[in-house]
């Protein structure tokens, strides 16, 4: 298990072909800094990989970043983890707009499922 502290946040390599993503707190997630985590993704996992996404913390997306924030076809599965309203419903909204996209992605109240549901899929 390896940590990389990036600008926008934390990202933890769990596997070869696992990582779980921290947004820091208040980040604005542009198309910028999505395109510098769709890089670090694909330049430390082996594809195809599966994302474990941590809502620790509230941030915001710009709507082109909300179009392109799960569009690399090396993404196997998402499992976000979700503890407060806000953050699930935030994250439902984001599934939403990217339904033509056909993601693998599943919504979670603790960690622990969150892994185990990817475990189970891999």
């Amino acid at each position: 298990m390896k940590s990389h502290r990036l600008s926008f946040g934390e990202i933890i390599i769990l596997k070869d072909n696992l990582a779980e993503v921290i947004i820091n707190e208040g980040v604005l997630m542009d198309i910028k800094i999505v395109e510098d985590y769709h890089q670090f993704l694909l330049t430390h996992l082996k594809a195809p990989f599966s994302l474990l996404i941590n809502k620790r913390y509230p941030y915001a997306y710009t709507f082109d970043a909300q179009k392109k924030i799960g569009d690399l076809v090396e993404i196997n599965l998402m499992a976000v983890v979700v503890e407060g309203f806000n953050a699930k419903k935030s994250t439902e909204f984001l599934i939403a707009i990217n339904q033509p996209s056909d993601w693998n992605i599943q919504t979670f109240a603790s960690r622990e499922k969150a892994l185990a549901w990817i475990e189970n899929q891999v």
